[in-house]
C-alpha cells in the first residue's frame, strides 16, 4: 500500500477561515517590488515560507512570489509583515 506524502494532503476545511490564522495575501509582482524597494532588500532577505504551507496552496502563491501577513494584536491593533515563498 502506497502512502501519501503530508504535503499532497489537503485539509478538511478551508485554512483561512480558522481563528489562529492571519490574513495572507498575494502580492502582484508590482506590489511586490514596492515592498523591496521600500525596504531596499532582496526576496530572499525576508522569512520564508514553503509552498507546501496549507495557506500557500489556499493562496495559489507559488516559489518566487511575496505574501503579506497582517495579524492582529491586541496591543498594536494589527501588524504587517512578508514571508518569501520557498520550494517545499
Amino acid at each position: 500500500m502506497k502512502r501519501k506524502k503530508v504535503e499532497d494532503e489537503v485539509p478538511s476545511f478551508k485554512v483561512s477561515t480558522h481563528f489562529l490564522i492571519p490574513k495572507h495575501e498575494l502580492l502582484t509582482k508590482e506590489e511586490a517590488s514596492q515592498v523591496l524597494a521600500r525596504f531596499n532588500s532582496s526576496p530572499s532577505q525576508f522569512p520564508y515560507i514553503q509552498a507546501t504551507d496549507a495557506i500557500v496552496k489556499e493562496i495559489g502563491a507559488r516559489p518566487g512570489d511575496l505574501v503579506r501577513v497582517t495579524r492582529s494584536s491586541e496591543t498594536a491593533g494589527s501588524s504587517t509583515y512578508y514571508r518569501y515563498v520557498v520550494e517545499g
